[in-house]
């Protein structure tokens, strides 16, 4: 009866609002329904359709839990290192670099992304398009404002990613928070996009999507795939999570990982 009722709530929220979760992968799903319960003060799921149908600040609340928030700066450092070493020098032969940062979520990792490109001297020369599904998560990526408890454990993330200076330079804080340099969002474009229904919209160098795809079955995996390729210029690179492998895809055959067990790969055609 569950399962009815979580399908019968992703149809209507497809229908009434064009965000369609029926292909995310169904246990994530389910506890993000029960935790939207528990927000809302709801018994049921019908009684949660209800809501969202009618109330789209209760389903913009909604769509907003189901974006992902597991992110931090440098995540995976190694990662960034890599790209440090290897991609940037190459991305310099570009008179004009475009980046797509696909599910960016709060931004952490675009504001990482910036600073390792201004370090590395080619951030004038680049545009970063930072997109979610959700305008309420993009709203709090374009503050640049984040935990100051975190703050530790960035700083550890960003010199284990070849950091070159002091990181609490590229913030301020108060007492509760670290609001990054406004100077590091000059060549951001914060902007609303789905990758379930969304198609591309522009050609890009480089594109980084990272531990988004967990949350999708294997259907919308392919989609997201497809989407990139389609995206991607022809020895341009794409970033996954370390989770994340384009090896059972479709459009393996055209991608090289430039490391074993990294999940940066080169589209080669």
């Amino acid at each position: 009866m569950l399962a009815l009722e979580i399908d019968l709530l992703l149809t209507g929220i497809a229908e009434r609002y064009g965000y369609d979760f029926r292909n995310y992968a169904r246990a994530s799903l389910t506890r993000r329904v029960r935790r939207a319960l528990q927000r809302e003060g709801l018994k049921s799921v019908s009684s949660l359709q209800s809501k969202l149908l009618h109330d789209e600040d209760a389903a913009m609340r909604f769509v907003a839990s189901l974006s992902v928030h597991t992110t931090a700066m440098f995540r995976d450092p190694e990662v960034y290192r890599l790209l440090r070493e290897q991609i940037i020098p190459m991305l310099r032969t570009y008179p004009f670099v475009r980046i797509w940062h696909a599910g960016c979520s709060s931004g952490e990792e675009v504001y990482s992304l910036a600073i390792l490109l201004e370090e590395e001297g080619l951030y004038n020369r680049c545009r970063i398009y930072a997109t979610d599904m959700s305008d309420l998560i993009l709203e709090r990526a374009r503050k640049g404002v984040f935990p100051l408890r975190d703050m530790r454990e960035h700083t550890r993330a960003y010199h284990s990613a070849g950091g070159k200076h002091d990181f609490s330079a590229y913030y301020v804080t108060d007492q509760q928070s670290a609001v990054f340099r406004k100077s590091l969002s000059r060549h951001v474009i914060f902007s609303q996009h789905n990758l379930v229904c969304d198609s591309a919209f522009n050609e890009f160098h480089l594109i980084m999507c990272r531990n988004v795809l967990l949350y999708f079955d294997q259907t919308l995996r392919e989609r997201a795939y497809q989407l990139f390729d389609a995206s991607l210029s022809t020895f341009g690179w794409l970033v996954l999570g370390k989770q994340e492998s384009l090896r059972f895809s479709g459009q393996a055959a055209s991608y090289r990982e430039v490391r074993d067990g990294m999940r940066v790969y080169r589209r080669l055609r």
